[in-house]
This record gives structure tokens, sequence and C-alpha cells, in this order.
């Protein structure tokens, strides 16, 4: 069964509550129980998203996907040139 995705919104409001049971006494894996995550999970949520409000979560997402497809076409056309250079070599 394949991980599921959360949503930036999603991750902040369960770091939100577990954030809660920590202050009332409670420990990180009854908390991560409790929103059926891992602390690994919770852990890697905390270090990436740590202040950030949930616009600033999904503004976060969108530049990464952006930044994604960016540097996917950056590295296609860079395969495009090294092809036309070797092909250029053969013909000179």
């Amino acid at each position: 069964m394949p991980a599921k995705k959360h949503k930036p919104e999603e991750i902040i409001g369960n770091r939100r509550e577990v954030e809660i049971v920590l202050g009332q006494g409670g420990t990180a894996a009854e908390a991560c129980r409790r929103i059926a995550v891992s602390e690994q999970t919770y852990y890697r949520w905390r270090k990436e998203y740590g202040g950030l409000k949930t616009d600033q979560a999904r503004r976060m997402k969108e530049l990464e996907k952006e930044n994604l497809r960016l540097r996917r076409a950056i590295s296609d056309l860079t395969l495009d040139k090294l092809i036309l250079q070797e092909a250029a070599k053969g013909n000179f």
C-alpha cells in the first residue's frame, strides 16, 4: 500500500495537535499515535515546516514543484545540447 500524501494544511494541523498533547504532558509517541503517523514522520514535519503557517507551507510546496519542473527542463536541454555537440564534432 503506498504511503499517504499529506497536504500542507493537514500537516500543520497535525503538528498543532501534537504540540497540544505535548503541552499537556503527553509523550511524542502518544501524540503521534493519535494523529496516526510515525514519530519519524512527525520529526521530519517539524524540521521541514518549523513555524510556518498554512498559506506559507502551501506556497513552499508550490515553489518546490515548480523548481523540480524547471530542473527537469534544464537537464533535458543540457542533454540535447551535449548530443548536438557530439554530432557536430563528427561532421567537421
